[in-house]
């Protein structure tokens, strides 16, 4: 199933995850997804390196493994580090498993790995993959400012190529103030981005982690969240809970003002998504959309 088709008649919910470390055995993520798959979600993204991981053959195998379960799979794919040659490759890979829906990715820069030249933007990507083959394809997109541009018209005028380009939906960097969010939406819109925008989610578990996200994706911290976790690091239970009523409160916000879907950053955490879930299940259906 196309992941476009289903933005229309409903808010779509769908999860995040990631192949485990080296150091972990595989099955965890394999039991994460057989709790994940009873939560029917709309599909679950792959992450997949940007460096040439050697997980990137496991990311393949987890897709597969998504669809197999009869969820609808989508898998990253990253470009700053990879050949024309090897995007090729990585995309024969996809279709020979019958994987649909890919996100198209830059990727972040690690200083210690030179780019390669082939693709130094999404939207070279997103162009390439549709000369490839007939996929669906979605790009990301930051309420914020992607940290290398200077203002978010900017970001917004790079987000316009990327669905020029043939981006059939977005899904949003993480962010804590809806009303950023919103911000982010009407310029997108003024500018004539018209394709489904999901808002990216991602629950509060661990202090040190989202200050390292945060960092990396430049998101800001409204005050009430920073008094969350200022309260709440010392007790890991606490500040879970804290952190799942959080974006509980985000995702019922952002659903009531009409937004086209919930994309929720799991951390691999079976536990957060299925209480997350429980908590709007009732509210996650036929959308009335306003922007």
């Amino acid at each position: 199933m196309r992941i476009k088709d289903i933005f229309s008649n409903k808010t779509v919910f769908s999860f995040e995850v990631f192949p485990p470390k080296k150091t972990s055995s595989v099955d965890t993520i394999y039991e994460t997804l057989d709790e994940l798959r009873d939560l029917k979600p709309d599909f679950i993204s792959v992450t997949f390196s940007a460096g040439g991981s050697s997980n990137n053959a496991l990311a393949c195998d987890i897709a597969s493994r998504i669809k197999e379960s009869g969820v609808v799979p989508m898998i990253h794919l990253p470009c700053i580090n990879y050949t024309r040659e090897e995007i090729s490759a990585t995309l024969s890979e996809i279709n020979s498993r019958g994987i649909e829906n890919i996100l198209a990715l830059r990727g972040d820069i690690n200083p210690d790995i030179p780019p390669k030249k082939d693709f130094l933007h999404a939207s070279d990507l997103i162009s390439f993959i549709r000369e490839q083959g007939d996929y669906d394809i979605a790009g990301a997109c930051y309420p914020e400012c992607h940290p290398d541009c200077s203002t978010l018209e900017e970001d917004i005028a790079n987000l316009k190529l990327k669905v020029e380009a043939g981006a059939d939906h977005l899904i949003s960097q993480l962010f804590f103030d809806n009303s950023s969010f919103y911000e982010f939406l009407w310029k997108a819109r003024a500018a004539g981005i018209s394709v489904p925008i999901e808002a990216g989610i991602m629950p509060v578990v661990n202090k040190k982690q989202i200050e390292r996200m945060v960092t990396t994706c430049g998101a800001s911290l409204p005050k009430k969240f920073v008094k969350i976790m200022q309260r709440f690091e010392h007790s890991p239970e606490a500040l879970r809970d804290a952190g799942i009523a959080y974006a509980v409160n985000q995702i019922v916000d952002l659903v009531a003002s009409g937004v086209d879907g919930i994309h929720l950053y799991t951390m691999n955490n079976a536990y957060v998504a299925r209480k997350i879930s429980e908590a709007v299940s009732g509210i996650i259906g036929e959308k009335e959309t306003k922007f």
